[in-house]
């Protein structure tokens, strides 16, 4: 509304050299109120990562979320995922995704996932030659496409059971805050995310919070007195 009352009156002055003053000069928009990003809660995202069975596509399916939730990529990330990747001096974590050279993003479940993708029966049927080192593919043989991870993960979401839409970013925010939740290094979570800078990790600090209150509402002595 400001921006279109600041339009309306530079054309006016435009117009009307008699027209001195802009009373819209020098006022400044409100801010907008922060949004907090999506998280799951443990319990959900471990039901949703959990896949049964032992269909190919379930297993590539669980082997993608695992690594997604367990090491916090991006969507661009998981889907140019490749078999092989370079990995840190300790020998133990794959180097993936951005950040300074690569961040050490995977640790023992997601190399278990990694582990479980290549020796995936999608990807050894159906890799074909162009992309032997893609770590996913679908039925066509070809690289899994960002678009087709949204839609197998919203999906699966619902045959899980959550009562919500599931991104993969989401997965993205969940491991941050279950990590910072658990260990309060939000040094270690930048590391991990691939953030340049804090201020960009600091917002799962909240979402911290955010789960202390409601973990606190849920157990608080004066509730547990009432609901007695």
């Amino acid at each position: 509304m400001l921006s279109s009352w600041r339009a309306l009156y530079r054309l006016l002055q435009d117009r009307d050299p008699a027209m001195k003053e802009n009373p819209c000069a020098g006022l400044k928009a409100p801010k907008a109120a922060k949004r907090l990003p999506s998280a799951l809660s443990p319990d959900e995202a471990v039901r949703l990562v959990e896949i049964p069975g032992d269909e190919p596509l379930a297993v590539r399916d669980r082997a993608l979320f695992e690594l997604a939730y367990s090491s916090g990529l991006r969507l661009s990330e998981l889907a140019v995922a490749r078999c092989g990747s370079r990995r840190s001096r300790d020998g133990r974590s794959a180097r993936l995704g951005q950040g300074r050279e690569g961040a050490d993003r995977s640790g023992r479940r997601a190399r278990r996932s990694r582990r479980s993708a290549r020796g995936s029966p999608v990807r050894a049927g159906h890799a074909r030659t162009p992309i032997p080192k893609a770590m996913f593919v679908g039925r066509s043989g070809k690289r899994i496409t960002p678009r087709a991870i949204e839609r197998r993960l919203a999906e699966w979401a619902v045959r899980q059971g959550l009562s919500r839409h599931v991104h993969p970013h989401m997965l993205r925010h969940s491991f941050a805050s279950h990590v910072l939740q658990s260990s309060g290094d939000l040094r270690a979570v930048q590391e991990m995310l691939g953030h340049a800078s804090i201020a960009s990790t600091q917002v799962y600090t909240h979402l911290d919070f955010q789960y202390l209150a409601k973990a606190y509402d849920q157990r608080a002595p004066a509730r547990q007195a009432q609901e007695a």
